[in-house]
C-alpha cells in the first residue's frame, strides 16, 4: 500500500493518501495468471468518524503488466478549508514477488500551491525524478543515496499484495515487506497477519485478510520530527486484503491508520472485477 501518509501524521499530504490507498496492480511470472482483468473501486474517507471525501481508482491487468489510475477529493468542510484533491498514474511489469514499475505521475492540490511529481523506472529502479515545484531543503533529513533507489515500489504500484504459487489468501497475505520510494522519501511498510473476517460490498462478498502495518523510515526524513517518531512508534495501523479477482492478487479492502489528528479510515464501498475467466457478476 502507499504508505507515505505514514510521513504525513499531521494530514499535510492528505489528499495523495486518499488516492494512493486505493491502487491495484496485476499478475506475473510466478503467479497463477488469468486473462485480462480490469478493476473500478470506490473509496470512502474518514477522520475520526467524520466523512473527508472519495477517492475513485480504475486500473487495467494483464498477464505481464499493468496500468492503474486513480482521482481523489476532499469534500465538504475539508474541501472548504484546505480545496485538497490529487490524481496518479503508474504502469510497470511483473518481476518475481512485487510489482516492477516504469513509471509514475501524480499532482497534488491544495488551497495554497499544486505540486507534480513524476517518477521514470526501468524495473523498478529509478532513472529520474522530477518535482514541480520543487520541496525546500530542510536541515536534517536523511540523505537518499542511490541505493535506496533500487528494487523499489513508487506509491500506486506498493498496493499489490501477491500470492506465490501455493500459497493460499492468509497468513501468506501479510507475510511482506514493501519498499517504497514517493520521490522525496524512502520507507519500508511491514506487514503481519492478525486474522480473517467476512465483509460485504458493492462487487464483492467474501473474506478480507487483516493485517497489521508498521512504518521503518529509510531515507528523506527528518529522525528527529515529532511526526516521524509518532509514525515509527505507532502499532495502531492495519489494511484488510480482499482477492483481485482470480489472479492470487490481494489489494486493499480497508486501511486504518491512527495519525496525530485521530484515526483515519480509508474503505471500499464499491469493489468490481470485470474480466478474467468467469462472467463479470462473480464475487457478486
Amino acid at each position: 500500500m502507499h504508505m507515505a501518509f505514514f510521513a504525513c501524521a499531521g494530514g499535510k499530504r492528505l489528499a495523495g493518501l486518499i488516492f494512493a490507498v486505493a491502487g491495484i496492480a496485476a499478475p506475473g511470472p510466478g503467479f497463477q495468471a488469468v486473462a485480462a482483468e480490469n478493476f473500478s473501486g470506490v473509496y470512502t474517507v474518514s477522520l475520526v468518524g467524520l466523512s473527508l471525501g472519495n477517492a475513485t481508482v480504475s486500473g487495467k491487468f494483464g498477464a505481464n503488466d499493468y496500468r492503474i489510475e486513480a482521482y481523489a477529493n476532499l469534500t465538504g468542510l475539508a474541501s472548504a478549508v484546505s480545496g485538497a484533491k490529487g490524481s496518479a498514474v503508474a504502469t510497470g511489469l511483473m518481476r518475481g514477488a512485487q510489482p516492477a514499475p516504469n513509471s509514475y505521475a501524480t499532482t497534488s492540490s491544495n488551497s495554497r500551491e499544486t505540486r507534480t511529481v513524476r517518477i521514470g523506472m526501468a524495473s523498478g529502479n529509478v532513472r529520474a525524478v522530477d518535482i514541480q515545484p520543487p520541496f525546500e531543503a530542510l536541515e536534517g533529513r536523511v540523505p537518499i543515496m542511490e541505493g535506496h533507489k533500487r528494487s523499489i515500489v513508487d506509491p500506486l504500484s506498493a498496493l499489490i499484495m501477491p500470492l506465490r504459487d501455493g500459497e493460499t489468501a492468509g497468513p501468506a497475505a501479510c507475510r511482506r515487506t514493501i519498499p517504497v520510494f514517493d520521490g522525496f522519501t524512502r520507507f519500508d511498510v511491514n506487514l503481519a497477519y492478525v486474522g480473517t473476517r467476512k465483509v460485504a460490498v458493492q462487487g464483492y462478498k467474501g473474506p478480507v485478510i487483516i493485517c497489521n502495518a508498521r512504518y521503518r523510515p529509510i531515507a528523506g526524513h527528518r529522525p528527529n520530527r515529532k511526526a516521524t517518531q509518532f509514525m515509527v512508534n505507532n502499532k495502531d495501523m492495519e489494511v484488510w486484503l480482499a482477492p483481485l479477482g482470480e489472479s492470487k492478487i490481494m489489494v486493499p479492502y480497508r486501511i486504518a491508520v491512527r495519525t496525530m489528528i485521530g484515526m483515519t479510515v480509508i474503505e471500499a464501498r464499491k469493489f468490481l472485477v470485470t474480466g478474467g475467466n468467469r462472467a463479470e457478476s462473480a464475487h457478486r
